[in-house]
C-alpha cells in the first residue's frame, strides 16, 4: 500500500490566494479516482526553505490518497497538470510505502 501526498501552495507567487473551489475540485477528482482523499485545506502547513537569494516562505495545502500501486508516468502527468492549474514551476508529489493496521 502507498500513501501519495500532493503539496500545493495556498496562494500564487504574488501572494493571491487560490479560490477554495480549486482545492475542492481536486479533492473531488481524487476521491472519485481513489475512493477517498484526505485534504488539509482549512489550515495550511507552513513551509520554509533556503535559497541563494535568502529564505522563502509558503503556506502549503496537503492532499493524501492511498493506493495499492504507483504508476509514476500517470503521477508525472498529474503533476504537470497541477503545475499549470496552480501556476507553479514545480508541484511536489511524493509517495511512501505504508502498512495499514
Amino acid at each position: 500500500m502507498y500513501l501519495v501526498q500532493i503539496l500545493l501552495p495556498s496562494a500564487d507567487n504574488s501572494g493571491v490566494r487560490f479560490p477554495h473551489k480549486q482545492f475542492e475540485q481536486l479533492k473531488r477528482e481524487l476521491a472519485d479516482e481513489f475512493g477517498g482523499v484526505t485534504a488539509f485545506i482549512q489550515n495550511p502547513a507552513e513551509g520554509l526553505w533556503r535559497e541563494a537569494a535568502g529564505e522563502s516562505h509558503d503556506e502549503v495545502v496537503l492532499f493524501e490518497v492511498m493506493t495499492h500501486a504507483i504508476d509514476v508516468e500517470v503521477w508525472k502527468r498529474r503533476r504537470t497538470d497541477l503545475e499549470g492549474r496552480f501556476r507553479q514551476d514545480q508541484v511536489v508529489i511524493r509517495h511512501l510505502s505504508i502498512g495499514v493496521i
